[in-house]
Protein backbone atom coordinates (compact mmCIF):
# COMPACT_ATOMS: atom_id res chain seq x y z
CA UNK A 1 0.00 0.00 0.00
CA UNK A 2 2.82 2.16 1.04
CA UNK A 3 4.09 1.88 -2.36
CA UNK A 4 0.96 2.12 -4.38
CA UNK A 5 0.40 5.84 -2.57
CA UNK A 6 4.45 6.78 -3.80
CA UNK A 7 4.06 5.81 -7.20
CA UNK A 8 0.61 7.88 -6.93
CA UNK A 9 2.52 10.78 -5.46
CA UNK A 10 5.18 10.49 -7.81
CA UNK A 11 2.43 10.53 -10.73
CA UNK A 12 0.65 13.56 -10.01
CA UNK A 13 4.29 15.48 -9.21
CA UNK A 14 5.09 14.21 -13.04
CA UNK A 15 1.57 15.41 -14.59
CA UNK A 16 1.60 18.75 -13.01
CA UNK A 17 5.34 19.44 -14.20
CA UNK A 18 4.68 18.50 -17.77
CA UNK A 19 1.28 20.49 -17.49
CA UNK A 20 2.71 23.69 -16.60
CA UNK A 21 4.93 23.53 -19.72
CA UNK A 22 2.18 23.24 -22.15
CA UNK A 23 1.72 26.40 -24.50
CA UNK A 24 -1.39 27.53 -23.62
CA UNK A 25 -3.01 30.30 -26.34
CA UNK A 26 -4.57 33.49 -24.33
CA UNK A 27 -6.22 36.53 -25.53
CA UNK A 28 -3.66 39.75 -25.74
CA UNK A 29 -5.52 41.24 -22.82
CA UNK A 30 -4.32 38.43 -20.70
CA UNK A 31 -0.59 39.48 -21.31
CA UNK A 32 0.74 41.31 -18.49
CA UNK A 33 0.15 45.16 -18.33
CA UNK A 34 4.16 45.95 -18.89
CA UNK A 35 3.97 43.99 -22.38
CA UNK A 36 1.07 45.70 -23.83
CA UNK A 37 2.80 48.61 -22.94
CA UNK A 38 6.36 47.71 -25.04
CA UNK A 39 3.98 47.06 -27.56
CA UNK A 40 2.42 50.78 -27.69
CA UNK A 41 5.59 52.13 -26.84
CA UNK A 42 8.05 50.18 -29.86
CA UNK A 43 4.91 49.25 -32.14
CA UNK A 44 2.68 52.24 -32.72
CA UNK A 45 -0.29 51.23 -34.33
CA UNK A 46 0.24 47.81 -34.46
CA UNK A 47 -1.96 44.93 -33.17
CA UNK A 48 -1.32 41.88 -31.07
CA UNK A 49 -3.10 39.01 -33.54
CA UNK A 50 -1.64 36.01 -30.87
CA UNK A 51 -0.51 35.64 -27.64
CA UNK A 52 0.48 32.56 -25.64
CA UNK A 53 1.39 31.45 -22.26
CA UNK A 54 3.86 28.36 -20.99
CA UNK A 55 3.69 29.73 -17.30
CA UNK A 56 7.48 30.67 -17.41
CA UNK A 57 7.36 33.03 -20.41
CA UNK A 58 4.93 34.52 -23.13
CA UNK A 59 4.96 34.93 -26.54
CA UNK A 60 2.86 37.02 -28.85
CA UNK A 61 2.71 38.11 -33.10
CA UNK A 62 1.65 41.50 -34.15
CA UNK A 63 -0.21 41.84 -37.32
CA UNK A 64 2.72 42.80 -39.28
CA UNK A 65 4.56 39.47 -38.55
CA UNK A 66 6.85 40.57 -35.84
CA UNK A 67 7.41 37.60 -33.33
CA UNK A 68 8.38 38.56 -29.54
CA UNK A 69 9.26 36.22 -26.48
CA UNK A 70 8.75 38.00 -22.37
CA UNK A 71 9.94 36.29 -19.11
CA UNK A 72 7.40 35.80 -16.70
CA UNK A 73 7.64 39.38 -15.16
CA UNK A 74 6.97 40.45 -18.80
CA UNK A 75 10.21 41.89 -19.97
CA UNK A 76 11.46 41.45 -23.59
CA UNK A 77 13.91 38.30 -24.19
CA UNK A 78 13.11 38.62 -27.95
CA UNK A 79 11.92 40.66 -30.92
CA UNK A 80 12.22 39.16 -34.37
CA UNK A 81 11.12 41.90 -37.19
CA UNK A 82 12.06 39.37 -39.84
CA UNK A 83 12.93 42.15 -42.65
CA UNK A 84 12.10 45.17 -40.98
CA UNK A 85 13.88 46.66 -38.27
CA UNK A 86 13.91 45.96 -34.72
CA UNK A 87 12.61 49.53 -32.37
CA UNK A 88 16.04 51.75 -31.51
CA UNK A 89 15.24 52.12 -28.78
CA UNK A 90 15.45 48.36 -27.78
CA UNK A 91 19.11 48.51 -28.98
CA UNK A 92 21.70 48.99 -26.18
CA UNK A 93 23.51 51.91 -27.26
CA UNK A 94 26.50 50.01 -28.24
CA UNK A 95 25.22 47.55 -29.95
CA UNK A 96 23.99 50.53 -32.53
CA UNK A 97 26.76 52.59 -32.29
CA UNK A 98 28.84 48.94 -33.66
CA UNK A 99 26.27 48.04 -36.03
CA UNK A 100 25.87 51.67 -37.60
CA UNK A 101 29.65 51.62 -38.21
CA UNK A 102 30.16 48.04 -39.32
CA UNK A 103 27.33 47.50 -41.72
CA UNK A 104 25.54 51.07 -42.55
CA UNK A 105 23.46 49.19 -44.64
CA UNK A 106 22.41 46.65 -42.74
CA UNK A 107 19.31 46.57 -40.30
CA UNK A 108 18.82 44.73 -36.87
CA UNK A 109 16.17 42.51 -37.76
CA UNK A 110 16.42 40.47 -34.52
CA UNK A 111 17.99 41.09 -31.15
CA UNK A 112 17.71 38.38 -28.13
CA UNK A 113 18.85 39.06 -24.48
CA UNK A 114 21.14 35.55 -23.66
CA UNK A 115 22.62 34.69 -20.57
CA UNK A 116 25.78 36.22 -21.87
CA UNK A 117 24.78 39.19 -23.19
CA UNK A 118 22.84 39.75 -26.59
CA UNK A 119 22.74 38.16 -30.06
CA UNK A 120 21.27 40.53 -33.07
CA UNK A 121 20.78 39.34 -36.47
CA UNK A 122 21.46 41.45 -38.87
CA UNK A 123 19.22 42.09 -42.78
CA UNK A 124 22.38 40.56 -44.53
CA UNK A 125 22.20 37.63 -42.67
CA UNK A 126 24.95 38.37 -40.03
CA UNK A 127 24.35 36.73 -36.93
CA UNK A 128 26.23 39.07 -33.90
CA UNK A 129 26.80 38.05 -30.34
CA UNK A 130 27.52 41.23 -28.07
CA UNK A 131 28.56 41.21 -24.18
CA UNK A 132 25.72 42.70 -22.08
CA UNK A 133 28.12 45.66 -22.01
CA UNK A 134 28.14 45.67 -25.74
CA UNK A 135 31.76 44.60 -26.78
CA UNK A 136 31.50 42.25 -29.79
CA UNK A 137 31.73 38.63 -28.92
CA UNK A 138 31.36 36.91 -31.86
CA UNK A 139 30.41 37.15 -35.54
CA UNK A 140 28.73 34.29 -37.79
CA UNK A 141 27.32 34.31 -41.34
Amino acid sequence: MKQMKSLFVALTCLLVSVSCGVDKVIPAEQLPAVVNTFVQSNFPGKKIIYAEKDGRSFECRLDEGTKMEFNKLGEWTKVDCHAASVPEAIVPAAIKTYVKSNFPNALITQIEKVRRGYDVELSNKLDLTFSPEGALLKMDD
